[in-house]
């Protein structure tokens, strides 16, 4: 739902507004805070297609926020409400997540105004293709300019398509496979890439957990485990998020949010059953049959108390007309602007505790960021080393053992072994999540009126990229 049918400021504004109320914070030039807020530029593409007996014209859009860094990274959406607008605010994210967490990309993002469900797989091939043929010919897709990846309504097909179309027309371009990110693993993808927005939520929430100072301040204590959550939005991020958090970190799922409306159990929901039974029955959760109440109007149960709820969809679902009936106690942002600029006042006026998207959905980003440098070197993540690795330390193991102590079985098995690419790319994102928590807390706890994380997290970002402008000799 977007946040312009409450009356809001657009989510484009909304991101602004957070960047301003960040740089307030700092000592920037306005010219040069003026440059960084804004998109450098945007390429709107119409093409036609040819769809059964007639030509239908789609249009499209990428935005490149920034490129203090290069390439350009974000996804390419495909979605019946996508507009140049939203398209411009999530690349401005894309910048600062990138900054935010180390990942030495500029923020760029694509659209497509298109509903893949009105598309069979033929006619969306031949679509994906032409729009992605139109962006190449700007030079808005190439390993070192522009790298795009899966976002609503892509995922590793339609990055294959893309890819090949590439490949085509860029046949000497031996980086071809880091043309774009989130690819199956069959054609230079990474381990772990599908799963890693979704990953990195829950990594960010663990996070935020081993810091009792920042618990307590949401009215909470102990770890994760028995905590009631509600996910909003079963799609790629929140079935990821919601699925590890309730099989490694025992939380309890109490309701879960879908476009066709919502269920609610406070003793806890299957989430893998309700993804089976969404595949099964080509729609969300609506005649689930497992034992849990079902609400036709699912916005519903974005107001039922919980410890943490996480929006894992569109922009905008917490919003001035509901932010006063939420009572969570912790709103975890895994989509991107699913709080508005005037609902985020709200809730901190409740003192509900908001862990940004700026932070917590870089996830994705990351492991793209993994699969971008795994397409460059030629050559998968753990080749040379994880041999190596497992002889040392069934040495280290033997050397134990020789010593008259003996090691458990289970604690053998998993000494033994060299850590596989899939190993690798969870090790790297939790470092990776846990560093930027812990920059974002350090900046949040310094001030004697802590703000919130979002703006703690923004000004983290605008001095990274002023550090690159700097660099360059742009800002003094």
């Amino acid at each position: 739902m977007s946040s312009s049918t409450h009356n809001e400021v657009s989510f484009k504004d909304s991101v602004n507004l957070s960047f301003d109320k960040a740089v307030a914070t700092l000592d920037v030039a306005p010219g040069m805070a003026n440059y960084i807020r804004n998109v450098n530029n945007v390429y709107q593409v119409r093409f036609p297609v040819k769809i059964n007996d007639s030509i239908e014209t789609f249009i499209g859009w990428r935005a490149v926020h920034n490129d203090h860094k290069l390439p350009a990274k974000g996804g390419i959406r495909f979605s019946p409400h996508v507009n140049q607008d939203e398209v411009e605010a999530l690349a401005a994210l894309m910048t600062y997540k990138c900054a935010l967490v180390d990942v030495p990309f500029g923020g760029s993002k694509g659209g497509l105004l298109i509903d893949p469900k009105q598309y069979d797989r033929p006619q969306m091939e031949r679509i994906t293709r032409r729009f992605a043929y139109e962006l190449i010919q700007k030079d808005y897709i190439g390993s070192g300019t522009n790298v795009p990846a899966p976002d609503m309504g892509t995922g590793q097909r339609e990055m294959a398509w893309i890819v090949g179309t590439y490949m085509a027309h860029s046949p000497g371009d031996i980086n071809h496979l880091a043309c774009v990110t989130g690819k199956p693993v069959s054609m230079g993808g990474i381990a772990g890439r599908v799963e890693a927005t979704g990953r990195g939520v829950v990594f960010g929430l663990r996070e935020f957990f081993r810091h009792p100072e920042d618990v307590k301040r949401a009215n909470m204590e102990g770890s994760l485990a028995g905590k009631d959550v509600i996910i909003q939005g079963l799609g790629n991020v929140g079935y990821h998020a919601a699925k590890i958090l309730q099989e490694e970190d025992g939380v309890n799922i109490i309701a879960i949010l879908e476009f066709d409306g919502g269920i609610y159990n406070p003793k806890g929901i299957n989430v893998e059953n309700v993804f089976l039974h969404k595949i099964a029955s080509g729609k969300g959760v609506k005649d689930f049959p497992g034992p849990a109440e079902y609400f036709e109007n699912g916005a519903e149960l974005l107001e039922k108390e919980c410890d943490i709820l996480i929006p894992a969809a569109m922009e905008g679902v917490i919003h001035q007309e509901n932010a006063d009936r939420i009572k969570a106690k912790v709103v975890a942002e895994a989509a991107n602007g699913p709080v508005t600029f005037s609902a985020e006042s709200v809730l901190e006026g409740k003192g509900i505790v908001i862990i940004p998207d700026v932070y917590l959905n870089s996830g994705g980003v990351t492991v793209s960021y993994f699969e971008w440098i795994k397409n460059l070197s030629h050559i998968r993540f753990g080749r040379m080393q994880r041999r190596y690795e497992e002889t040392q330390n069934k040495l280290i193991l033997q050397a134990i053992e020789s010593s008259g102590h003996p090691v458990a079985k289970d604690i053998a098995d998993k000494m033994g072994h060299g850590a596989s690419e899939l190993d690798l790319v969870r090790s790297g994102l939790d470092d990776t999540m846990r560093v930027a928590f812990q920059a974002i807390r350090e900046r949040y706890w310094s001030k004697e009126k802590p703000g919130s994380y979002r703006t703690a997290a923004m000004a983290l970002s605008i001095e990274k990229i002023l550090n690159s402008y700097n660099a360059l000799g742009i800002y003094p």
